[in-house]
């Protein structure tokens, strides 16, 4: 996919591995709509980084895990900016806790934002994505969904499900030429995973990383902007953790 003109959405956008992939793709040309449910200095200053790039960036407030929203930052995307091409759903969050100790309440609203909101956008962009005969679709689940850490069923389990919902779209919407793929990062230096301490950071750096060193936002938008472009990759779920989930020791 030449990304030259193209437009794209990206929820979570105002920071994190959200704001890089904005940048990155407004770098390529694309014009963007970020989304968040703060608009903050954090979002001021992607917005900056995207408008020196001398490109068009909408704002759009919104709570994606709420369908009338997210159907409303698809359709305000597609007025605003004239279509809408790519849709990477990167918004997220911690959701912390064993079994015995989160809330029903607690598991509802991971769902919501991961899975449910999903459901939402996709539902809302595919048809403005037939009408341009074609679209890219990016989900950001991580290598939680795969591995087992103590205290985070939720997380897992709602990371877990994204690979799956990537594949059936996929599946789905071949013939209408929309690719559905997903990214599954490790430990990036994002203010996601500020909350580790000292101890935790070594453990990750010295023992459970084999090349001993976080990732970083661009070298995650990086390879989105891989998974976009190539149009033979749908369907797939690519991991980028340092090596973090290839080890049994």
């Amino acid at each position: 996919m030449e990304l030259n003109g193209k437009i794209a959405l990206i929820t979570g956008g105002t920071r994190g591995l959200g704001a890089a992939a904005a940048i990155a793709l407004s770098a390529q040309g694309a014009g963007v709509a970020i989304v968040g449910r703060n608009i903050d200095a954090d979002a001021e200053a992607t917005i900056q980084a995207i408008r020196a790039l001398g490109r068009r960036c909408e704002v759009i407030q919104a709570d994606c895990s709420k369908p009338e929203e997210a159907a409303r930052c698809v359709n305000e995307t597609a007025q605003r900016l004239g279509g809408l091409d790519i849709l990477v759903h990167s918004a997220g969050g911690p959701a912390n806790g064993g079994l015995l100790e989160i809330t029903p309440e607690m598991w509802h609203s991971a769902f919501d934002i991961h899975v449910h909101a999903i459901f939402y956008l996709c539902r809302a962009a595919i048809p403005h994505m037939r009408s341009r005969q074609g679209g890219a679709i990016l989900l950001i689940s991580s290598t939680a969904g795969k591995l087992a850490t103590p205290s985070h069923i939720a997380y897992q389990a709602v990371k877990g499900a994204l690979p799956h919902i990537a594949r059936g779209l996929a599946r789905e919407f071949a013939s209408d030429n929309i690719r559905v793929n997903c990214i599954a990062p490790g430990v990036i230096r994002t203010r996601f995973h500020q909350h580790m301490t000292p101890e935790q950071k070594t453990l990750n750096l010295d023992h459970r990383i084999p090349l001993k060193r976080e990732g970083t936002p661009e070298q995650v938008a990086d390879l989105m902007l891989a998974v976009i472009k190539n149009e033979y990759i749908t369907g797939d779920t690519l991991t980028i953790d340092g090596g973090l989930s290839m080890r049994i020791a």
